[in-house]
């Protein structure tokens, strides 16, 4: 048996490793880039450091199962098992082949549906966010904990848009809203990274929907430094809560009824 310590120290290393092979990638400037699906973008590395990661949680976690961008991304809701890794080799790809910095290496893991880990790497940041079940979250080993804003005027909100254009246009009424009655909107386009902005007190609010593999690791680190999760929609029946990445809203506990209603107010408006 590994205690959740265990757990997260290996997952530590193992996201500076994938970190490492990101920035040389970069550095060399030697990757190929293509879509998928049409219209989201991958590129050679995603799949590399994917590799990598499953290769070294292999290693010291054989029977586990692990639920990944690149490899197994099909599974992503029927992971019936007790012990399972949810892994982004690169969260904010669009951003690493841009050149941008905010790029990150995402682990977590779960036991009998509830998220316990969460390791979120950023490597040209050089951030390293790390939560475990009952022991607190951490920035670069220093303890953070979510704003305690309780007011929206006061509450700085992150979000992001789906890669299909034609879904955008239906969020444009609760982006309104919240530029309306919040102190203002970022998109930095790393959804991992967004909940660990929620995590350390940089954001107020994030709300967005994603994929599995997008935020378990950074919902832990959100949830475990004090802010309150949820969704905006039900949960399907079957579907862990902690798995499920539709219609997420992760707030600083003072103002998550009030993001709540404002967001679905916006639906009906």
């Amino acid at each position: 048996m590994h205690t959740l310590k265990e757990r997260l120290d290996v997952a530590v290393s193992i996201a500076h490793e994938a970190g490492e092979l990101i920035r040389q990638a970069r550095a060399d400037q030697s990757f190929s880039q293509r879509l998928k699906a049409g219209d989201e973008l991958v590129t050679d590395v995603d799949v590399a450091v994917d590799q990598l990661i499953r290769e070294r949680l292999n290693t010291y976690f054989p029977d586990e199962a692990l639920l990944s961008e690149e490899l197994s991304p099909a599974h992503a809701l029927n992971a019936d098992v007790s012990k399972l890794w949810v892994v982004d080799p690169i969260d904010g790809t669009v951003n690493f082949a841009q050149g941008l910095r905010h790029v990150a290496v995402s682990i977590g893991w779960m036991e009998e549906g509830i998220a316990k880990v969460g390791v979120v790497y950023a490597p040209f940041l050089d951030e390293t966010f790390s939560a475990a079940e009952g022991q607190g979250a951490y920035c670069n080993q220093q303890p953070i904990q979510a704003s305690k804003v309780t007011r929206l005027a006061e509450t700085l909100v992150g979000t992001g848009f789906p890669y299909q254009k034609e879904a955008r246009q239906k969020l444009l009424a609760r982006l309104n809203e919240v530029l309306a009655h919040c102190r203002d909107v970022r998109r930095n386009g790393a959804a991992a990274l967004d909940l660990c902005d929620v995590a350390c007190g940089r954001l107020g609010a994030y709300y967005e929907s994603v994929s599995p593999w997008d935020f378990v690791a950074g919902w832990v680190i959100a949830r475990e430094a004090g802010a309150s999760v949820g969704h905006l929609s039900a949960v399907p029946k079957g579907v862990p809560a902690d798995l499920y990445p539709n219609e997420l809203l992760v707030t600083a506990p003072g103002v998550y009824e009030a993001m709540h209603r404002l967001l679905l107010d916006a639906d009906h408006a």
